[in-house]
């Protein structure tokens, strides 16, 4: 169990810092896909719901820091659309995400979203 502790706090340090060195340039989609990966098992499974403080919810709130532009959103927004189609057939999990996690991103994570439409 310790080194499952451990695994895990080494891999938010490394979202962390990924989050940190994003935030002054532009976002890629590797690194949202990344972030998003933390909910592996609530995406496609739908459970254990996330909850504020876990892994996914940390991920979430550290996408919210690197979509800190509009564009940044848009682009965040881009990626997770592409990654709803990844992680079927729970299509609309991570969708749910931020409001599980008490997270704002600035828009709704939803196949319809028209992500260049978003401030």
């Amino acid at each position: 169990m310790g080194s499952r502790k451990l695994m895990i706090g080494v891999t938010i340090m490394a979202l962390l810092s990924t989050a940190a060195t994003l935030v002054s340039s532009t976002i890629e989609c590797s690194a949202v896909t990344a972030l998003v990966s933390t909910c592996y098992t609530f995406i496609t499974y739908g459970s254990p719901d996330p909850f504020p403080g876990s892994p996914c919810c940390n991920a979430m709130a550290n996408l919210k820091v690197i979509a800190d532009t509009i564009e940044n959103r848009r682009f965040a927004c881009r990626c997770l659309l592409g990654l709803i189609s990844t992680y079927n057939p729970n299509v609309y999990a991570i969708a749910t995400l931020p409001d599980f996690c008490q997270v704002s991103l600035g828009f709704n994570i939803d196949p319809n979203t028209d992500c260049n439409l978003i401030l």
